[in-house]
């Protein structure tokens, strides 16, 4: 049986659960769980198994991601009238999103995604090893969580970005498990949901960073274009990880796309 995640939750209204992305957990998303909260949410943001407090799965995988995400939906929608959730997935979280749906379209009535692609590169194999062993060299070299975090997030983020979310970022990015982030980076390689796209039928937002490398804004309006009455839009200097970086612009974005779509379902 698949243990529940751990999760942070906060207010009361219609679920949105965010998923964070490779270097997160539930505190990636703090700025987030008290603005929608403060706006009429019940914010829920998980902290991916392996992550925080929540068991880690084997094997490692999107199916095995997808389902313990599936548990903990089941799992907060139990007694409420909609048996459905809105999804807000960044990075890594925005590939779990897509396996969700893929598998139980039927949880979701809105997709929010952030900073992601609909697949990992070019899978060839050995362009993907490269990446994984260029990840995690400061890990074999000795390197802690910590010390990677601060290395590897100011290349992550764009001029714009403000200065307490960086710091956010970092704390985040200390606090995972390198056991954990070496089998995350595993599974990321293996990600493909391209075929998919078209199959989203759910009003779905796509949120673009301008100086975002590991999803950049041509990756992500192309994604958008894929995926029927979707809604594109790009934060200007802001990089990966836009919720941090530019959390009252990227929160806005987000409120503004709930209450447009809510009112469509109706």
């Amino acid at each position: 049986m698949t243990p529940i995640p751990t999760f942070a939750t906060l207010g009361a209204g219609p679920t949105i659960l965010m998923l964070h992305g490779i270097g997160g957990g539930n505190l990636a998303f703090a700025p987030q769980v008290e603005t929608f909260a403060a706006a009429g949410y019940r914010a829920v943001a998980w902290d991916m198994p392996g992550y925080g407090h929540s068991a880690p799965i084997e094997p490692y995988t999107f199916k095995g991601l997808a389902q313990s995400c599936i548990v903990l939906i089941e799992g907060l929608m139990h007694g409420q009238k909609s048996a459905s959730v809105i999804l807000l997935g960044h990075s890594m979280g925005g590939m779990v999103a897509q396996e969700v749906l893929a598998r139980r379209p039927e949880l979701v009535n809105r997709l929010i995604l952030c900073g992601t692609s609909p697949a990992f590169g070019k899978p060839d194999g050995d362009w993907q090893r490269d990446f994984v062993a260029q990840r995690t060299a400061p890990l074999d070299a000795g390197q802690s969580m910590a010390e990677m975090a601060d290395s590897l997030v100011p290349q992550m983020i764009g001029p714009g970005s403000l200065p307490e979310g960086v710091k956010l970022a970092k704390h985040c990015m200390a606090q995972v498990s390198p056991a954990t982030y070496r089998r995350a980076l595993q599974a990321l390689v293996t990600f493909d949901r391209k075929a998919n796209l078209p199959n989203i039928h759910v009003p779905t937002l796509l949120v673009a960073g301008e100086f975002d490398k590991n999803a950049p804004p041509a990756v992500m309006k192309k994604m958008a274009g894929q995926i029927a009455g979707s809604r594109y839009a790009e934060l200007a200097g802001v990089g990966h990880l836009q919720n941090l970086e530019a959390p009252d612009e990227f929160d806005a974005l987000v409120l503004d796309f709930l209450a447009s779509s809510h009112k469509n379902l109706h």
